[in-house]
């Protein structure tokens, strides 16, 4: 057993040292000032979100980009509340809103209400490039610029952007804040080494020929989640000198966290049930180690009082992980402009492996309730 501590250790120390490297490899991007040309239309699927979408309006209306040269999609997918009318209100605004914009119904063909929202945008789209957020989000002044300015450097057809979480300091909301770091982590470290396999669809662009030569969510609409990594898997296959990631705080969109810990556990759930889909050999094979690691960060206390002798291997384990988690959060923060206190990281290191362990579990099912619905494991 102290052998199996020691070799998870080294392992978790070099799987995670190698997405350090990437994500050092992976330089920070400087835009400079350049003509817009790219043409975006900008894709928010939506439901019941009456309270979070006022602010992503209006950080819409602050965008600095010329109006002309993008449009603003809403996908309401049946909502129940005062959604539509209250979007409806904001965007007839013309002083404020100067960019077309459409509100469409949702057309539904599938097992999975998102992407079947954004394919059903796509359809009505009259830009070259898509670019997708969340109805909980807020993006910056000079959101649509930097993108614009990488894709002119750039070969591209996919383009990936970072995402961070807001935090008002409480347990449930500090933990989801260093989680998405970690996850940012892990998706700019794949992209650096060149092997992606993460991306958020809160700040996700892609060139709708890239889009369609792929088969749009085809082969993957069974599944409820994971619009983002099964488009980027297919792109990355067929164009994989053209994916990227955008790593500029110029282009940092900002997410609201959840409020209960029953919704987060379901916001994972949903997550990590469409693991198993993917097609990455990385992705599920850091997916393994990591839930190994947290698996005996769990029982080796219980297992080391049936033998003493194991102490030293679990204090390795324990003491490797903590070192490589806290260097990996303190790069990634020191990217996104923010910092944790020691405390706060180390409470959370002790929540991660039961919360970790918890959704696994809870994912073989593949049931989960999600913005009102029941979603249930699909079965082939």
């Amino acid at each position: 057993m102290i052998l199996v501590f020691i070799c998870i250790g080294l392992i978790y120390l070099i799987s995670l040292g190698l997405l350090l490297i990437g994500n050092l490899q992976l330089g920070v991007f400087s835009s400079e000032a350049v003509t817009p040309l790219t043409r975006f239309s900008i894709i928010v699927p939506f439901r019941n979100e009456e309270k979070t979408l006022p602010k992503l309006v209006r950080t819409f209306q602050q965008l600095s980009y010329p109006p002309d040269l993008y449009q603003l999609i809403f996908v309401d997918d049946a909502s129940e509340d005062a959604s539509v009318s209250m979007l409806e209100v904001m965007l007839q605004d013309r002083s404020r809103q100067r960019a077309p914009s459409l509100i469409l119904s949702n057309e539904r063909h599938s097992r999975s209400p998102k992407k079947d929202a954004i394919t059903t945008a796509i359809s009505e789209a009259k830009h070259e490039w898509i670019i997708t957020t969340d109805s909980d989000c807020s993006v910056p002044k000079g959101w649509l610029d930097t993108f614009d300015a990488f894709i002119q450097q750039n070969e591209a057809r996919l383009v990936a952007g970072p995402v961070r979480y807001e935090t008002n300091g409480t347990m449930v909301q500090n933990y989801q804040y260093l989680d998405a770091l970690s996850l940012q982590a892990v998706a700019m470290g794949s992209f650096g080494l060149g092997h992606p396999f993460l991306c958020n669809g809160a700040n996700l662009a892609y060139h709708r020929t890239a889009f369609e030569s792929v088969g749009g969510f085809e082969g993957n609409d069974h599944i409820a989640s994971g619009d983002d990594l099964f488009l980027l898997e297919k792109i990355q296959q067929a164009f994989p000198k053209e994916v990227h990631f955008l790593k500029s705080p110029e282009a940092i969109v900002t997410t609201q966290p959840e409020t209960t810990w029953s919704a987060v556990m379901a916001q994972r759930i949903r997550w990590a049930s469409k693991t198993a889909h993917q097609k990455s050999m990385e992705s599920k094979a850091l997916g393994i180690i990591v839930f190994l690691t947290n698996l005996l960060m769990l029982a080796g206390p219980v297992l080391c009082l049936f033998n003493s002798a194991w102490w030293p291997g679990y204090i390795f384990l324990l003491s490797i992980k903590l070192v490589i988690d806290y260097v990996v959060l303190i790069r990634t923060e020191r990217f996104f402009g923010q910092q944790t206190s020691a405390g706060r990281f180390l409470l959370n290191a002790l929540l991660y492996p039961l919360v970790i362990v918890t959704v696994v579990f809870g994912s073989i099912t593949g049931s989960y309730t999600w913005k009102g619905r029941l979603h249930k494991k699909h079965v082939n």
